[in-house]
């Protein structure tokens, strides 16, 4: 009998992405032989890479691989290199952007847990910490970062004392069908999960909130009334995420918001080096980590590489439903933790200098205890 093939589109990106790509490919490599399965996986170009070999932060060729593949596997994006005041000039993000636009990923999944090896890097006290297990469901392709928006110069009024400036405006739009589909998806979550979806937005301001309450309150009574949901504006849910963060089970929330309030749970583990996420469509889903690309590090071979690793083990779960894969992935990176090995980002007082790994040898002890 055949083994069943997976073709991935695999995309390395800027910065430290070349490095942690690579320990994820080993992980992947490693999972293929264990489960009799392969999986081919073809480097395209994205971010500045992209921009410097073709002028575009994301060539055609790249779209159209991602398109064809099973999923999309990414690492990092973007650098001080290409930062520009230019409205008119390519940025890396724009990469990003496009690519989840292309691929139609309205839905970002971005898991926040505290592993109790790690609970002394987190910034909060252990007893606030304790059992944080929650998900960012973010809607990814509209609001601010979608909308129109537009810069005018040498304006009458816009500058100092009246003077002539500039002026510059973005456009926030929702559509009714774009917060339906991201709140089903939520309250599905909450399903598998503790059963709570907290929504989040700025009704008291925002008119795009107040139909975005109204939707979700709409889809819930409608398809999920067994899912307990509670409504916060985005200024209190980013003070109880510090306040009590294990009281959250599934937080679904608008572009920017999930954006910033994504990033300040994450900061909650300690590392943002730790976490995955999951960029899910009707089609091809991408699969990432929630970290930068870290130019200040990139080539030293320090990195850690197990949010990369871990984007792995949910691709194998949400792109090929191998589920029981996936918890190998998972539960090697457990032990190694467990165990006390630990890149230099989540080394603490009580690491042994031996047991500080860089990001091929990180990368190696997993999938030795795989």
């Amino acid at each position: 009998m055949a083994k069943a093939t997976y073709h991935v589109c695999t995309l390395p990106g800027d910065g430290i992405g070349p490095e942690i790509m690579a320990e994820g490919k080993k992980v992947l490599a490693a999972v293929a032989e264990k489960a009799s399965v392969d999986f081919v996986c073809e480097d395209h170009l994205i971010g500045g890479a992209a921009i410097d070999a073709s002028g575009s932060p994301l060539p055609d060729e790249t779209l159209e691989a991602a398109r064809a593949a099973d999923a999309v596997l990414l690492a990092s994006v973007g650098g001080p290199k290409w930062d520009s005041t230019d409205p008119t000039a390519p940025r890396p993000e724009q990469g990003l952007l496009g690519i989840r636009k292309g691929l139609g990923l309205y839905t970002n999944l971005r898991p926040v847990k505290i592993y109790d090896a790690l609970a002394g890097a987190s910034t909060l006290r252990p007893e606030v910490i304790k059992g944080v297990d929650l998900v960012i469901v973010r809607e990814l392709t509209g609001g601010l970062y979608f909308g129109h928006r537009e810069r005018f110069y040498d304006e009458e009024g816009a500058g100092a004392n009246g003077g002539r400036g500039q002026r510059a405006y973005d456009t926030m739009e929702y559509r009714e069908y774009e917060v339906e589909r991201i709140a089903r998806k939520a309250f599905e979550a909450a399903r598998k999960r503790r059963n709570k979806v907290t929504s989040v937005d700025k009704r008291n301001v925002l008119e795009t909130s107040r139909m975005w309450r109204e939707v979700v309150h709409r889809v819930h009574d409608e398809e999920f009334p067994e899912v307990e949901l509670e409504d916060l504006l985005v200024d209190n849910t980013a003070m109880q995420l510090i306040n009590r963060p294990a009281d959250f089970d599934v937080v679904v929330t608008e572009n920017m918001f999930g954006d910033i309030l994504s990033d300040e749970a994450a900061q909650i583990t300690g590392s943002l080096g730790m976490l995955a996420s999951a960029s899910l469509g009707d089609g091809v889903s991408l699969f990432e980590p929630s970290a930068g690309s870290a130019p200040d590090i990139a080539g030293k071979g320090i990195a850690n590489p197990l949010a990369q690793i871990l984007s792995v083990g949910m691709m194998l779960t949400y792109a090929f439903d191998m589920t029981e894969e996936a918890g190998w992935v998972e539960s090697a990176v457990g032990r190694v933790l467990d165990e006390g090995w630990h890149t230099r980002d989540i080394a603490d007082d009580a690491t042994s200098a031996d047991h500080v790994l860089g990001t091929a040898a990180m990368g190696d002890k997993v999938v030795e205890y795989l």
